[in-house]
Formats: structure tokens, C-alpha cells, sequence
């Protein structure tokens, strides 16, 4: 009798172990269950949108019922042909991207929503080492620049007209190099001047390709040069999804803010598992000291307006589009008030 009752005892822990292992795994299942699928598009894989990733990898997305998809479609036109496609939900890219769809005469615009860097992102890099550089150093020589109508290249060329400098006519302008391969050829020869993002201007400094001598991002000022977007359509049909992805980016853009760079490097890093650690906190902290990364997601009017101008001196505005009609504040407002 004793025997079975010690039996009957272990069999009813057992029991009850399996049903409460089963229940957790239920209720683990159910909750991965309630959260919302949304597909971003990137226009690149970049230390400069570390905000974004710092919002995947501290869980600030899941924190809002939010799972996240992340793919990167290179090149403006690929990542907008995906958003309005319904390939992806959501875009982060040039918000010049979402003048240009409209233009075309779009039904369903394309709205931007939540700024997530607000200067440009590219470095002036010399071949040879130059201590005290002004910017008439350029006059004659060869520039390998950007895609034309990207905004790399317009800020570019905004920058250079600042300095008194006529692109087309005072340097050898190279622009035929597809984006993917513009540094390979300035590391091959092509060029004594180069436009170049992070971290490939740092890497070059390091291995002795070529020195910073300049960044077009604190030249240009504040302009909403990578923003968070999505159609109309699906903005208002979404409503608390998008707030919910509007909230969980202000999050990480205040954690970006008050962590140090070897911090954000390190919450990052799982991003860029081939970037040597201190190439990304030199990256990182040279954002934040030019003030890159946006510490709100608001786009606000000055912002798009130095947009507007930046394209217009490039001859790439289409057509003057009011900021009300591509941009909506309301959201980020609304987060930020919690």
C-alpha cells in the first residue's frame, strides 16, 4: 500500500510538472502569437542608422507587441519599388525618395513618419595626407562622387557650391561607379578625392588608403536625410501599429543619447559581425559628436525646407511639395507626450 501510494504520488508530480511545462509553453506560444509582424526595408546596412538596430537588439520593438523583419534592399529605387509594392511595410530611406513617388502621381503617397538621422553621413576623403585643408584644394582634381539624384550626392554638391566650387566645371566629376563599387576604385587608383559613409572612411584612415579631411554632414546642417516611411494607406489603416513603431524608435534614439559610443557599438555589433569593434565605436562617436543620429523622430518644416533647397541647387526637385503633404508629425507627437 505504501508502494503505491509513493507511486501514485511520483506519477501526480510528474504530472503536474508536464502540465505546467505545457501550460508556460502555451502561453509563450500565444504570446509570440500576439506580435505583430512588420517588414522593414533598408535602403543599406550602415552604422549610421545604429538607432534602428539598437531598437532590434534591446528589444524596444518587442517591448511594443512588435516583430521585426528586417531586410536590406540597396538603393533608393529598390526600396521604394518594395514599400509600394507591398513587399515591405515599412521603408528607412532618403526622405528626397518620397518627393520623387509622389511627383510620378502616386494615389497613395508616400509619408514620412519618424526621422531617424538628420545630417548627411558621408566624409570627404584625400588620397594624400593633408594637415591644413581648405576646400579650394579640390579645384582641377578628380572627385569620385555619388549616384547622381541620391542625396549623397546632392549634399555633396550643395556643399561644394557653398565653398564656392562648380562641380562640373572645376573638378574631373566621376559618377558612373555603381554606390557598391566607389570605394573599391578609389582603393584601386581612381580618384585623389572621395565621398565615403562609415565605416569604410574610417577603415580606409586606418589601413592607410586615404585620410578624413572633411565631413559633408557638418557642412550641409540639419536635413531629414534618412526618415521611416510608409503609404498612406497603410499609415491609416495602422494607426496603432505605426505609434507602436514610432514609440519603440524614440526609445532607442533616447538610449543612443545618454550610452556612451563603445556602448552603442556593442549593442550593435551583432549587426556587423565582420566590423573590427573599435572601427565601430570611432564611427559611432563621430555621429554623435556631428549630431547624426536624431534624438526625436519628429521631421520638422526647416529640415524638409534645407531637403528641398539641397535638391533644388542639384537640379533634382522635381516639383515643390508643401511639408504637410509628405510629412506627419502627429504620431511622433503623440509617442513623445506619453
Amino acid at each position: 500500500m505504501k508502494k503505491w501510494s509513493k507511486l501514485s504520488f511520483s506519477f501526480l508530480l510528474i504530472s503536474i510538472l508536464m502540465f505546467s511545462l505545457m501550460a508556460c509553453n502555451k502561453d509563450t506560444n500565444q504570446k509570440q502569437e500576439k506580435l505583430q509582424k512588420i517588414r522593414i526595408a533598408e535602403v543599406t546596412r550602415s552604422i549610421f542608422y545604429a538607432p534602428q538596430y539598437v531598437a532590434i537588439s534591446k528589444g524596444f520593438f518587442k517591448e511594443e507587441g512588435l516583430d521585426i523583419t528586417l531586410t536590406t534592399t540597396p538603393g533608393g529605387d529598390k526600396t521604394m519599388t518594395a514599400l509600394i509594392s507591398g513587399g515591405a511595410d515599412v521603408a528607412l530611406v532618403g526622405s528626397e525618395t518620397s518627393i520623387y513617388v509622389y511627383s510620378q502621381g502616386s494615389n497613395d503617397p508616400v509619408i514620412n513618419f519618424a526621422q531617424l538621422t538628420q545630417t548627411d553621413g558621408t566624409f570627404l576623403v584625400s588620397r594624400e595626407k593633408i594637415d591644413n585643408f581648405s576646400w579650394e584644394m579640390l579645384k582641377g582634381k578628380t572627385f569620385l562622387g555619388q549616384r547622381k539624384g541620391g542625396m549623397p550626392q546632392m549634399v555633396g554638391e550643395f556643399v561644394l557650391k557653398k565653398h564656392g566650387i562648380a562641380p562640373h566645371q572645376d573638378l574631373n566629376l566621376i559618377q558612373n561607379i555603381d554606390f557598391a563599387n566607389i570605394a573599391n576604385a578609389f582603393a584601386s587608383g581612381t580618384g585623389e578625392f572621395v565621398q565615403l559613409f562609415e565605416p569604410t572612411a574610417s577603415i580606409f584612415e586606418k589601413e592607410g588608403k586615404g585620410y578624413i579631411i572633411a565631413s559633408f554632414g557638418k557642412e550641409s546642417g540639419h536635413v531629414p536625410y534618412t526618415s521611416f516611411m510608409a503609404k498612406d494607406s497603410y499609415i491609416k489603416n495602422n494607426k496603432e501599429t505605426i505609434e507602436k513603431f514610432t514609440r519603440a524608435i524614440y526609445k532607442a534614439q533616447q538610449w543612443v543619447e545618454t550610452h556612451s559610443a563603445e556602448e552603442i557599438a556593442q549593442a550593435v555589433e551583432e549587426f556587423f559581425p565582420d566590423t573590427d569593434p573599435e572601427i565601430m565605436k570611432t564611427v559611432v562617436e563621430r555621429y554623435k559628436n556631428q549630431g547624426s543620429f536624431a534624438t526625436n523622430p519628429i521631421l520638422d518644416e526647416e529640415e524638409w525646407n534645407n531637403l528641398k533647397n539641397i535638391m533644388n541647387e542639384a537640379g533634382e526637385l522635381p516639383q515643390d511639395v508643401d511639408y504637410r503633404t509628405l510629412v506627419n508629425t502627429e504620431i511622433a507627437e503623440k509617442i513623445m507626450k506619453k
